[in-house]
């Protein structure tokens, strides 16, 4: 984590259903696109590497013989890269199908996160072939050559450079209490989100609010990647969401209805995210009963070697607002201003000031501060003495 920043990528494959060999191409190029722009973690879409509009051929095995056969080409594909990729996938577990995230560098899983909320509500019916994480007890699996734990209990990831990140998996996060929330209780920077989000009339700007309100509640960096172009249109239509936050403020997103693979990149100051977190008493508070077992183990992901170079804008003027409309902003800092003198003079019972005007611009807008006030209260601008 050079000077404070991570750089992460939030990526949409074209896909096609039930395709897994053609799905893993696609996820491979753009893992060695963002390999190549120095990304250090990468996110795909809920489900990518069979797409999410299987539907019942879920039940098959052969999608999911080949599934697991996918994995193991990533996991080879990797061994020589240092980047993280997220990647979503089903994996039987016993009795249960599951809806997972596959963390995987370096040609190693680093975890398996299933799915905990299942929609099965409006257009959404996935309990029909998924079972929830909470349906799981801690089990031993072998999997694409690697023999590792499973379990309902969330977990968090540590980078070599001393980032943590946890991930949740599309609905999880519109949950009453979602996941995100004990990871990043826990000491999560980042929250990373495999998801499969539909269209409807209203509904994006519903999830850009979400996510906004998630990555500000939980002051953490917040990367969301939907499924796109190939997905079955038969019931919905997937227009694409790559989203990345940071606090509640949008870093970067993609273009939503492409139907050409995305692949948005942006760098997350996980130094600022800190140094907030330390600075909220709040939060501090909320850790003592938010947290995760603590006796849970990290994972440990492999060091990576990347040259570093800020690609982020910083701002010269940090105090000034940078958005579109600078002359709101103005009128809202100057009726404060108003509201506040307002205030005093009610108080105070005081129906005079005095003022110093230099002829500067700020005792010019202290002048202009206290005509719009004496107007407001409907006092005599009689009122106002000005001494040059």
């Amino acid at each position: 984590m050079d000077y404070g920043f991570i750089k992460v990528a939030s990526a949409i494959p074209s896909v096609k259903v039930g395709d897994v060999n053609y799905n893993t191409q696609q996820i491979e190029k753009l893992v060695s696109k963002a390999e190549n722009q120095g990304v250090e973690i990468i996110v795909f879409p809920e489900l990518a590497i069979t797409s999410y509009t299987c539907q019942d051929l879920f039940r098959q095995d052969l999608l999911l013989n080949s599934t697991e056969e996918a994995i193991q080409s990533l996991l080879i594909f990797t061994q020589q890269l240092d980047i993280i990729v997220v990647v979503g996938a089903p994996i039987v577990v016993g009795n249960l199908l599951l809806n997972c995230a596959v963390i995987i560098q370096k040609g190693h899983i680093l975890g398996i996160i299933p799915k905990t909320y299942l929609p099965n509500y409006n257009e959404f019916y996935e309990k029909r072939w998924f079972a929830s994480s909470q349906d799981l007890r801690p089990t031993i699996i072998s999997y694409a050559g690697h023999t590792l734990t499973i379990s309902a209990e969330s977990k968090l990831f540590l980078t070599s450079q001393g980032v943590k990140f946890g991930v949740e998996i599309c609905e999880d996060v519109w949950a009453p209490i979602p996941p995100s929330n004990h990871l990043a209780l826990s000491g999560a920077d980042l929250i990373l989100n495999l998801s499969a989000t539909d269209e409807l009339l209203g509904k994006h700007k519903y999830l850009k609010s979400l996510l906004a309100q998630q990555s500000a509640r939980m002051i953490c960096g917040y990367v969301y990647s939907s499924c796109g172009f190939g997905e079955s249109t038969q019931d919905v239509v997937y227009g694409g969401n790559a989203l990345i936050y940071e606090n509640g403020t949008l870093l970067a997103e993609g273009k939503r209805f492409s139907v050409d693979s995305q692949l948005v990149v942006t760098q997350i100051d996980v130094e600022r995210l800190r140094a907030e977190r330390r600075n909220n008493t709040t939060f501090v508070n909320a850790q003592r009963a938010g947290m995760l077992n603590p006796n849970e183990e990290l994972c440990y992901a492999i060091e990576q070697k990347k040259p570093f170079h800020i690609e982020r804008t910083i701002s010269p003027c940090p105090f000034i607002p940078e958005d579109d409309d600078l002359a709101d902003s103005c009128e809202e800092v100057f009726n404060i201003q108003v509201m506040g003198l307002a205030k005093r003079l009610i108080h105070t019972g005081c129906k005079h000031v005095v003022l110093g005007v230099s002829g500067g611009l700020d005792s010019t807008l202290a002048l202009l501060v206290c005509v719009r006030t004496f107007d407001k209260l409907k006092l005599d601008s009689k009122g106002i003495i000005g001494v040059t």
